[in-house]
């Protein structure tokens, strides 16, 4: 889509004409007659260039540059003038602005400089998105797996990247759904544009609308300034939302508006925000039982499930933990400044025959600790938690006895207790063993009337 130009001038005539200029050049335009209406354009839509007036009724060029500014930092702003001064030049330059004309303008001048200017933030943006992601690019490779199951997950991923379509990545805690989200967005079109990541379960509900929507000055107590929420900055772009099912009904109402109409309201706002982007979504969560028990909206599940990737979990493809455990014990080792060669057999094999309630994120966590504690060029059982362990000496892992008769919710409660006594009290590791999120667990612990 061509670039769209924001004109503003409070000279009819003048502002017709840089349309009629602009437009043969194949930008798109929008008009303003002043400063204010200027910053209540830009508050209502994405620009990619402001071409403004220095001397307006209501709202002067300077003023609503500024304004501009705030509501969005990198947008470039070519300020014109009929009173060209020194003074002038620098106020405008220092608030913020990319250049600086002179009326009456030179038409060949305005066409090379809207070309650079537009072409100078395009490269600013994908410098910003580069080093921000320069530590998370993620092709297929970065996927480690060689057993059947991954391949048929690196089949769908070819095949579901190149589209535009919403896609729910199911799996346990821990088994790498945040990687698949970054492999999809790598290998999709829109590669080199935004790659937004919320998760969900991670701010209170009270936070969660007003980052992933924004909000408007004095939306609520402590909103001191207006503030550009996740989907904005996610435009043209993709954002992922992590554990999908933490989110509260309203919460979902409101997604499920953006994916529908592709545009929603920020908090205190009465102007809808028109967006285009790509939903990844992702939980641990069975959203099948959370529909029936009315916790999650169904209409939202078929928005957010046109495409369903499962992420397996890592006791279904033991063939490749060695390839796994090599990957973490060359990133730990060089992180660490250590030689190590390997594991003994024993400890290999141990490693092998664990079940790993915690996916591969327990994996990585035991390969770095094996690490940290190894003394000798060679990881043996003795470096491995005590879990991993407990198989050499004959002992089971951790277990929770059930019984005929148990209610659900003394069966929830033992299995809680026994996994906190385990972790020590650790509700980050016990969420991440039970395969839920922390806030999950919280809300369980109230729930159930547990005091650890």
């Amino acid at each position: 889509m061509n670039p769209e130009i924001l004109i503003v001038d409070d000279d009819a005539a003048h502002r017709q004409m840089l349309e009629a200029v602009l437009g043969a050049e194949g930008y798109r335009t929008g008009l303003a007659a002043d400063g204010r209406q200027a910053v209540e354009a830009v508050e209502q839509k994405f620009y990619d260039l402001v071409l403004m007036d220095i001397r307006m009724n209501r709202m002067g060029g300077i003023v609503a540059l500024k304004r501009i500014k705030e509501i969005s930092p990198g947008i470039p702003i070519i300020i014109m003038t009929a009173y060209a001064s020194v003074d002038t030049a620098v106020d405008a330059l220092k608030s913020g602005a990319y250049d600086y004309l002179t009326k009456p303008l030179d038409i060949d001048e305005l066409k090379i400089l809207v070309k650079k200017a537009l072409r100078h933030f395009e490269l600013e943006k994908e410098n910003k998105y580069l080093k921000e992601r320069v530590s998370d690019r993620f092709d297929f490779s970065n996927i480690i797996g060689r057993s059947e199951t991954m391949g048929k997950l690196f089949e769908t991923i070819s095949l579901v990247a190149p589209s535009d379509a919403t896609v729910m990545i199911r799996g346990e805690s821990g088994t790498g759904k945040e990687l698949v989200a970054n492999a999809i967005h790598e290998n999709s079109g829109r590669k080199e544009r935004p790659f937004i990541k919320v998760n969900c379960a991670a701010l209170p509900e009270t936070l969660l609308e007003s980052e992933l929507f924004g909000h408007e000055k004095g939306a609520f107590t402590g909103a001191n300034a207006r503030k550009k929420g996740r989907f904005a900055q996610a435009h043209t772009g993709t954002i992922f939302l992590d554990e999908i099912a933490e989110m509260s009904a309203a919460t979902q109402a409101k997604i499920l508006r953006v994916l529908q109409e592709q545009e929603f309201e920020p908090l205190g706002g009465t102007q809808s925000t028109k967006v285009d982007i790509r939903v990844i979504a992702a939980t641990n969560r069975n959203l099948e039982q959370e529909i029936e028990a009315g916790t999650f909206r169904e209409d939202l599940y078929y928005r957010l499930n046109v495409v369903s990737v499962e992420m397996p979990p890592l006791r279904d493809r033991k063939e490749d933990i060695r390839l796994l455990t090599d990957l973490f014990l060359k990133r730990y080792s060089e992180k660490n400044r250590k030689v190590i060669k390997g594991f003994t057999p024993r400890a290999a094999d141990l490693l092998t025959r664990y079940n790993w309630p915690g996916n591969v994120r327990e994996l990585e966590n035991a390969v770095e600790r094996a690490v940290i504690l190894c003394r000798e060029e060679i990881i043996t059982p003795e470096q491995l938690p005590d879990a991993i362990r407990a198989l050499d000496s004959g002992e089971e892992a951790t277990t929770v006895d059930f019984s005929a008769g148990q209610s659900l919710r003394d069966v929830e409660t033992q299995m809680i207790r026994r996994t906190l006594d385990e972790t020590g009290g650790n509700r980050t590791k016990t969420a991440e063993i039970l395969g839920i999120s922390r806030r999950t667990l919280q809300l369980k612990l109230k729930k159930l009337g547990i005091n650890p």
